[in-house]
């Protein structure tokens, strides 16, 4: 199939990846877009991966004040260079994660930053919900379902993207990596509400 410029187009509009990469998917899988998406999502993961060691030293920090001043969000994104933390990718990836912190209440970034103790309550509530009578393989596999679902509640990398249901931040954070070539990291978020502890 002849993949023309039309084509690559809207898979640019749709995954973000570059030119040559998306005309590069388009022709691997002879046009269809939904594999020529996977595709590149894949590859994204790929460079994700082989990135994450890289020191993410330089970056900004991104300030999201919402409701007439009730409702304020810091953020600090990091990546490796100056050059990139300029970027207009950059920062809107930066204001997209600080609107998700005001607008979904993140706690913590990933679930292995839940203090132990949270998580232990947090599992022993879910435990007692279920309640009694079903076989210790079911109960597990329920708690997990219910543990997963809390930690895209309150963790931010997590959590269902607010302008995009189906991508995780994660996922989102991923694709900007692939995308610049650099490795990208949320070092911390504060959200203040005004009369909240």
């Amino acid at each position: 199939m002849a993949i023309t410029v039309d084509m690559v187009k809207i898979l640019r509009e749709r995954t973000g990846a570059g030119v040559l990469d998306c005309r590069n998917a388009l022709e691997e899988v002879d046009g269809d877009f939904d594999e020529a998406a996977k595709l590149l999502k894949k590859r994204g993961l790929a460079v994700a991966a082989k990135k994450a060691e890289r020191e993410a030293n330089e970056g900004l920090v991104e300030a999201y004040i919402h409701g007439g001043g009730k409702l304020g969000v810091l953020v600090e994104l990091n990546c490796e260079t100056d050059f990139v933390a300029r970027t207009e990718d950059f920062q809107e990836l930066a204001h997209d994660i600080a609107m998700q912190v005001a607008g979904a209440g993140a706690k913590y970034l990933t679930p292995e930053d839940i203090p132990r103790d949270v998580l232990e309550r947090e599992r022993q509530r879910q435990f007692e919900e279920i309640g009694a009578g079903k076989s210790e393989e079911i109960v597990q596999k329920i708690l997990d379902g219910r543990l997963r679902k809390y930690y895209q509640e309150v963790c931010l990398l997590e959590q269902p993207f607010i302008k995009d249901e189906e991508t995780t931040v994660r996922d989102l954070m991923t694709s900007k990596i692939a995308k610049l070539g650099e490795n990208i990291k949320v070092r911390r978020f504060a959200r203040f509400e005004l009369g909240a502890e």
